[in-house]
């Protein structure tokens, strides 16, 4: 009889053990909705300059000369916001930034694999910045400042007990303000062209940990890498004399100024809350 009932115990163990495995895998399949916040850190782009169209010609990397044959940008440049009128006291760094967001998605379990799409918009406030300095001394900077962004992007995870670790990538879309300041006071300065958006794309990954009713808390990193067209800035004569290295002849109209780097990334660092239905 004892033996009887072993025998019936370990069968019943041996077919309850998959079921209550099995029931502490948290279900991931299906919509949710969520809201995140976090840390924005850009690139440290040390070694951007700025390129001239002395010629106008549309082709940038031409020289500035000075009417004696010198470089009027011999200072040099630097990776962010002027300070002074020289690179001797350095430049400020670009400015990491906070964001916040809202996202909606929908993932696909099959088993412990997990796969899903999702779309995302967020608000940011992270700078980048680029200075030449010339022998006047007069320093030029352009910052740009990513607003917001939106993203499209695909999820592939592995869910463990109630853990889902995945790994996500698609496109992204951001919104610049792009802005010109130079203590230069006798040329004069126009911006005659634009770049106000950029588009490319992010990677990253993280963890979504579900609470329960629902309610899930997720850690997330990712890159963003976004093409920008950056803004042209005319330099005329204004108050200059007709030797200022901008309008020199043969071209008295001046000289078209923009940055050397089309490109912005920044490190995304992220918290938030999921709310599955």
């Amino acid at each position: 009889m004892t033996k009887t009932l072993a025998c019936s115990a370990l069968a019943l163990a041996l077919v309850s053990t998959p079921a209550l495995a099995q029931s502490t895998v948290q279900n991931w399949s299906g919509p949710y909705v969520g809201i995140f916040g976090g840390y924005n850190q850009t690139n440290d782009d040390g070694d951007e300059i700025l390129r001239f169209d002395r010629n106008l010609d549309g082709n940038y990397g031409d020289p500035v000369n000075t009417a004696a044959g010198a470089n009027a940008f011999s200072p040099g440049f630097c990776g962010g916001a002027a300070t002074s009128t020289g690179p001797s006291t350095g430049c400020k760094g670009d400015n990491s930034g906070v964001e916040a967001g809202v996202r909606a998605g929908y993932d696909w379990q099959f088993g412990n694999i997990v796969v899903g799409a999702l779309a995302e918009y967020t608000v940011n406030n992270a700078q980048d910045s680029v200075t030449g300095f010339s022998t006047t001394p007069a320093s030029y900077t352009f910052t740009r400042e990513l607003e917001s962004t939106a993203a499209a992007r695909l999820r592939l995870g592995y869910a463990a007990g109630n853990a889902l670790i995945y790994g996500t990538g698609g496109y992204a879309y951001g919104k610049f303000d792009n802005k010109f300041r130079t203590s230069n006071q006798a040329n004069s300065f126009s911006q005659n062209s634009e770049g106000d958006d950029g588009d490319g794309w992010q990677a990253g990954g993280g963890v979504e940990y579900a609470l329960g009713r629902g309610l899930t808390f997720t850690g997330e990193y990712l890159y963003t890498s976004l093409d920008v067209d950056s803004p042209v800035v005319r330099v005329g004569q204004g108050t200059a004399p007709a030797t200022n290295p901008f309008v020199l002849a043969p071209n008295t109209t001046g000289t078209d100024i923009t940055r050397g780097n089309g490109k912005f990334g920044t490190h995304m660092f992220r918290v938030g809350m999921n709310y599955r239905f």
